[in-house]
């Protein structure tokens, strides 16, 4: 009886042995088979990513550098809204400096600017050296203009004007700047070399601050000089002139192209299109600036005008399958 006691129990834990083993091999082979699986869809996601051309859903990613210029700001976030809004891209602004975000687009590290100041203003320090390393598709926006601005009640009207004391004393003899990388600031201190201004002062801030002081100084008629810029909402808001510009430092009437980084019209061919064929006016662009001026978000003003350009929107779109 002991026996066959015994034998019972060998038999039992034999076939607890085969079953434990059987079931180890079909979790083997199954987590195998998952490995695999995973391994072959990370392995297709990074094709896709790489060869498709922005169709996948994942793969439509952008990213948008911009300096911050009111106006920049304004073209920026427009294409942003319809790379999103009507071509399904997800989108990632950089905001930055005039020189890194040439450096940007040179090395793939952004996809595309809508914000090259041409030929002046960023031409010799930024397009220039790095012109081979990205694609130019044309201008966005026609008669830009730099230069050196006042409100209208000053009684001056060349920078040769600012050669004398009497301006000088008036306001510090300080020109008020923006950011201290901006094409603008490098033509201003070449123009205070130029017009032998030594005594005066190129005060680096920001745009907005430039801005501030500028109202500020409007609103009591206090005499002010500023770097500044055609479009810009400063110039629907209050009475301003540029000074003129005899030798020519800040060049003459600008535009404002599309830079795109090489590989984009293969990686993204819509997106490609749409910012080949953005073009718009300088009313266009100061609308979204003074809703921004108003109290709108970034956003939602260019959201406003998108809206409301559907005519303009849809012949940037046009060849896009959507």
């Amino acid at each position: 009886m002991k026996k066959q006691t015994m034998t019972l129990v060998a038999v039992v834990l034999m076939l607890a042995l085969v079953l434990a083993g059987c079931s180890g091999n079909n979790g083997g082979a199954d987590t195998s088979n998952a490995g695999n699986a995973n391994n072959a869809g990370t392995n297709n996601a990074g094709n896709s990513n790489k060869g498709n051309a922005g169709g996948a859903a994942e793969d439509k990613e952008i990213t948008l550098a911009y300096v911050a210029w009111d106006s920049e700001i304004a073209s920026t976030n427009v294409v942003r809204e319809v790379l999103e809004s009507k071509l399904g891209y997800t989108v990632e602004m950089l905001q930055v400096d005039a020189g890194p975000m040439y450096v940007g687009i040179s090395d793939g590290s952004a996809d595309a600017m809508v914000a090259a100041w041409l030929p002046s203003t960023h031409g010799e320090n930024y397009y220039e050296p790095n012109k081979d390393k990205f694609e130019d598709l044309g201008p966005n926006l026609e008669g830009t203009k730099t230069g050196l601005v006042v409100p209208a009640y000053m009684d001056i009207a060349s920078i040769e004007d600012l050669q004398g004391a009497e301006v000088g004393e008036t306001v510090d003899y300080t020109i008020t700047g923006i950011e201290p990388g901006a094409g603008i600031m490098s033509a201003t201190a070449t123009a205070i070399e130029a017009y032998d201004l030594s005594d005066w002062n190129l005060l680096e801030s920001s745009s907005a601050a430039m801005a501030t002081v500028l109202k500020d100084a409007y609103a009591n008629e206090d005499p002010v000089i500023v770097t500044g810029w055609t479009p810009h909402w400063m110039f629907a808001e209050m009475d301003l002139k540029y000074l003129d510009d005899p030798q020519e430092v800040f060049g003459g009437e600008e535009h404002i192209n599309t830079l795109v980084r090489l590989g984009l019209q293969d990686d993204h061919p819509d997106a490609y299109t749409f910012l080949d064929q953005f073009a718009w006016e300088a009313s266009d662009m100061e609308a979204v600036m003074i809703d921004i001026l108003n109290g709108a978000s970034e956003e939602e003003a260019a959201a406003k005008w998108v809206e409301a350009n559907s005519d303009k929107v849809d012949a940037w779109l046009e060849g896009i399958e959507l």
